[in-house]
């Protein structure tokens, strides 16, 4: 790994860290992606189940078991999993995950408020569950039932009435048990068996089997996330989510065995990933670029966890916490660990972060899948203005006014005077009507 001092190198490596995983990359297999995209886009507008099933044969599975999974199955497989001691350990572990997942989505739920005045008026917010919402679940090789929980029980807790999933099948046709096992824990029964971004239109535009969608949300490759950011207005998404990311603040009593540890647990994500630390210590960084040679030449995925580091990996050397606090404000990652003394300290320091991990003993995958705070983060420096998926994520708000003849009358001059100031007359006369006043009296 290399180590940069601030005075040197540090411009360079930050630049790469903004250009990685760009959506807007105006490179030639981003166009390609893109065309094909929107090639698949307009097909399952126009086929609706045909088109996706096409597409299910072309890329995952020529021959699926089922189009949409029959309840049976999913309660067969559920059963499976608690009456199979290889698996009970497994299923028991999926509901302790949800346990804490649901207390901790439970504390952000609101409700709407109404604000009474003396002279009548009265104003407030309604707040409210989208009606139908779509989650994507990656079901191939790379199946994360973590996701299946992180999605739905937020949606759950917001009152959503009706949550379906798409996730693709496996080669042998069959959905990934796993998946199955999560969603029934959620309590969803509605999944299809369909992925990519053929999978994202047909949520979005609805066909004869899949329901439009108001919302959809849940990870994906290069084509689900492009599906998503095109067909988004005509549903909303999470977020464009960019490769995983992880930033380690560590001062001298950081242990380097921790360090290179967690660095690792992001850099073998993909070759995009990105893990950084920074610290005032010169002999941490030293001890830890050792360290991090060692695990490596162990890890199963050493070559990806390799080519990562290589791009997006590095350890900066700052002259202290101040000014390690500061440039970790700039980078604002998606995780953030604080292997420091007193790192309760930090809460209130760092701003611009998906979630903090504070402490030795609170690693990254510790909020990947039990923790409860949601693993759905902003990346790619989107943590200076998004938050982390979460109970609102599946609300709408709705405002409301009423206001008696008097209350419109005693605000009539001022909403007139702005009114004709931005020389809009018919909005100033909607109000000249309700008061005695018209236009030209």
């Amino acid at each position: 790994m290399r180590v940069i001092n601030t005075d040197g190198g540090l411009r360079a490596f930050m630049s790469d860290l903004e250009e990685r995983g760009d959506s807007s990359s105006q490179s030639s297999e981003s166009f390609a992606a893109e065309r094909t995209v929107r090639s698949v886009i307009n097909e399952v507008k126009e086929k609706g189940d045909v088109a996706v099933k096409e597409y299910t044969a072309r890329f995952d599975c020529d021959n699926p078991m089922y189009y949409r999974v029959p309840k049976d199955v999913i309660g067969e497989t559920y059963k499976k999993y608690k009456s199979d001691p290889n698996q009970q350990k497994f299923l028991e572990a999926l509901k302790r995950c949800h346990a804490n997942i649901e207390k901790f989505h439970t504390a952000q739920k609101r409700e709407g408020y109404t604000i009474s005045e003396k002279n009548g008026v009265v104003t407030g917010q309604r707040i409210r569950p989208l009606k139908t919402v779509g989650l994507y679940v990656p079901g191939g090789t790379a199946a994360y039932p973590s996701s299946v929980l992180m999605n739905a029980i937020p949606a759950k807790i917001a009152g959503v009435e009706r949550i379906i999933i798409c996730t693709p099948p496996r080669k042998d046709g069959t959905a990934n048990p796993d998946i199955l096992v999560a969603a029934k824990l959620c309590g969803i029964t509605e999944i299809y068996l369909c992925g990519g971004a053929q999978a994202v239109a047909a949520m979005a535009f609805g066909t004869d089997n899949i329901p439009k969608v108001d919302k959809v949300v849940g990870p994906g490759n290069i084509y689900v996330t492009l599906a998503k950011k095109l067909l988004f207005g005509i549903i909303d998404i999470d977020m464009i989510a960019g490769p995983s990311e992880i930033l380690i603040i560590a001062d001298k009593s950081a242990n380097p065995v921790y360090i290179a540890a967690d660095l690792l647990s992001q850099a073998e994500h993909d070759a995009l990933a990105s893990s950084v630390v920074i610290t005032d210590s010169g002999i941490v960084a030293e001890r830890t670029v050792a360290e991090v040679e060692r695990q490596l030449a162990l890890l199963p995925r050493r070559e990806m966890a390799q080519e990562s580091l290589d791009s997006y990996g590095a350890i900066i050397l700052v002259k202290d916490m101040d000014e390690a606090i500061e440039l970790a404000e700039k980078i604002a990652p998606e995780h953030c660990e604080i292997l420091c003394e007193n790192p309760l300290e930090y809460i209130g320091k760092l701003d611009n972060v998906g979630s903090l991990f504070l402490g030795e003993y609170s690693p990254e995958p510790l909020g990947d899948y039990y923790a409860g705070p949601n693993h759905v983060l902003p990346t790619n420096g989107t943590a200076r203005f998004f938050s982390p998926l979460n109970v609102d994520s599946f609300t709408k708000k709705t405002s409301y006014i009423y206001y008696t003849k008097n209350a419109l009358k005693e605000a009539s001059d001022d909403i007139i005077l702005i009114a004709q100031r931005e020389e809009l007359t018919a909005h100033a006369n909607a109000i000249r009507v309700r008061t005695d006043v018209e236009i030209g009296s």
